[in-house]
């Protein structure tokens, strides 16, 4: 069928199609696929494909790995939400006018456009990419008028009388499908858990149905239509492991269905007028466990309150943690003077800013110009660091430098050796993410990371959620990396969506389609573009079965063996 349609435009090779899978890490990815959750992905790994484990960032969400890899530079985003002193404004990933920031940032610092700059479209991710065709991208979502092509793939998809039906009744069963799930939990007092009631299951069916129907939508277009290079972010999975818990019978349905988006966009690529590969990939995982609030009753803006002898609510003066905070207080501010340096203890200034992103915690002093330093932290408020550091929730500390841990126990990073030694539980690596943030101008004053267990893989989320991610512990920091093995391998496990963002612009390159460089500074050189001719129309489901052939095992390009027809796909 593709000899039919021609050669592709412009002598141009096989186009990319990149698959972000959001929140799904790499051992949830190997078990749906061993277990027969995920058909599709099987199939791949069997045939064409292999499958790597990458390491992110500390700042383990989609905010820091997503820009990382569409504009490679994930510099100076030390969370998904962080205070920055010098415009006194709260940044937080997924809200249009901080995206569309970190991306001018990311663009300043590379020199460069980003991953899809030639012939590239980004379907429902945070960032652009540089591509010039989009669809619900929140950096652009922040613009007004005709220019904003951002809510364009809403349009045309509900544009079509029978997608806005079939969707409306999906959205429909997936509310009902959420109720009955949170009425099963609870009936059966399943734990850990969290509240599921008032507009989540709303926000649920958005995200797994509205958002998955209109992106895959989108890439069939771009597909059909011969571009160079297309990603896409499908969330679903990541929205209902947050209330959900990462592996269970709730996420398991989540997978299935994403794989038959997968079928889906596999079989229209066979009517493309070139060959496609497809690349899967995740921008973190997810690590299950109990809240922090529900393990200690008290949130961690409560604890630093306790800690610094501020008004905290009746119900978490009443823990145990309230009830050490407090004493910690009352003895440190006994202490004789001389110890304490009274003199020089500065004056009351306004409550810090305490911010949670996942089971990593941030806490800003906006009196304080810049960082403020471990010695100005003890002088102001003596309990607050023993407070943090002591507490059974909290694995350890970031302070000027300085990586504070349970029972007094202290490290330097500019002392080789001794932070690996104090972060050896957190995994390979925590050592070098922790510092890599430590040289952020956002950094936070004092950045908290939750207790990690390595035999359950739990950690305790400063938000509500039981499966978490955004810090270092478990899951959340193994993402994968799926490649046609037509593709050179990507190496030892890549660290860091930096390192993520090279291997795809390698990948483009070796594609034969648009020549990307691989910094940005490296010279460019454009492909010839002449117009599509000869791309034919999607089929009805009936012919798109007739036409059904195998591709060659050893071809690299989206397989159709094994692929359901589009009506199998809802």
């Amino acid at each position: 069928r593709r000899r039919r349609h021609g050669a592709p435009p412009g002598g141009a090779g096989p186009g990319l199609v990149f698959l972000q899978l959001d929140g799904v890490g790499y051992e949830v990815l190997r078990r749906a696929a061993a277990d027969g959750l995920m058909p599709t992905v099987a199939g791949l790994l069997e045939r064409t494909h292999r499958l790597t484990p990458w390491r992110t960032d500390w700042s383990s969400q989609t905010g820091a790995s997503q820009l990382g890899i569409l504009h490679g530079s994930s510099f100076d985003v030390p969370a998904f939400r962080w205070y920055e002193k010098d415009t006194g404004e709260v940044m937080v990933c997924n809200r249009p006018t901080s995206a569309a920031e970190l991306q001018r940032r990311a663009i300043e610092r590379t020199a460069d456009g980003g991953l899809l700059t030639l012939d590239g479209a980004s379907r429902g991710n945070l960032f652009s990419g540089g591509a010039d065709q989009l669809a619900l991208v929140l950096s652009v979502a922040a613009r007004r008028g005709r220019a904003n092509r951002s809510r364009a793939g809403y349009f045309a998809y509900f544009r079509d009388p029978a997608n806005a039906v079939r969707t409306a009744l999906s959205l429909v069963a997936e509310v009902a499908r959420e109720i009955g799930q949170s009425l099963r939990a609870r009936a059966r007092k399943v734990t850990p858990r969290v509240s599921r009631g008032g507009l989540y299951p709303v926000i649920r069916a958005f995200a797994t149905v509205i958002e998955r129907d209109v992106v895959v939508s989108a890439v069939i277009g771009d597909v059909l239509a011969g571009r160079a290079a297309v990603y896409a972010d499908l969330v679903a999975y990541d929205e209902v492991a947050h209330h959900s818990g990462p592996r269970g019978r709730d996420t398991d349905q989540v997978l299935a269905r994403l794989d038959r988006s997968l079928a889906l966009i596999a079989r229209v690529a066979e009517h493309a007028p070139r060959e496609y590969r497809l690349v899967l990939l995740s921008d973190h995982g997810q690590s299950p466990g109990e809240t922090f609030l529900a393990r200690y009753g008290l949130t961690l803006k409560d604890l630093v309150r306790a800690g610094c002898g501020l008004p905290v609510p009746r119900r978490a003066g009443r823990t145990r943690s309230g009830a050490e905070a407090r004493a910690a207080v009352l003895a440190a501010l006994h202490r004789p003077v001389e110890e304490a340096g009274e003199e020089a203890r500065p004056a009351p200034g306004s409550d810090p800013v305490v911010l949670a992103s996942g089971n990593l915690g941030l806490v800003s002093f906006p009196e304080v110009r810049g960082r403020a330093t471990r010695e100005w932290i003890e002088r102001a408020h003596p309990a607050l660091l023993p407070t943090l550091a002591h507490h059974p929730g909290v694995g350890f500390l970031l302070v000027d430098g300085e990586v504070l841990g349970p029972g007094g126990a202290s490290a330097r990073l500019d002392v080789p050796g001794a932070a690996e030694e104090l972060l050896a539980a957190f995994g390979p690596g925590a050592a070098d993410a922790v510092r890599r943030t430590d040289s952020f101008p956002h950094v936070a004053d004092i950045m908290v990371n939750s207790a990690y267990d390595p035999e359950t893989g739990a950690v305790h989320a400063f938000e509500e959620q039981i499966g978490s991610h955004g810090g270092l512990g478990g899951e959340q920091g193994h993402p994968f990396l799926m490649w046609p093995t037509v593709l050179s391998d990507p190496g030892p496990e890549p660290v860091g969506a930096e390192a993520v963002h090279g291997v795809l612009r390698r990948w483009l390159r070796e594609a034969d389609g648009p020549q990307i460089p691989l910094t940005g500074g490296d010279p460019v050189r454009e492909p010839v573009r002449e117009p599509l001719r000869g791309a034919a129309p999607q089929p009805p489901p009936e012919r798109a079965r007739e036409d059904h052939r195998p591709e060659p095992e050893s071809s690299g390009t989206l397989p159709s063996a094994g692929v359901p027809a589009p009506d199998e796909t809802r």
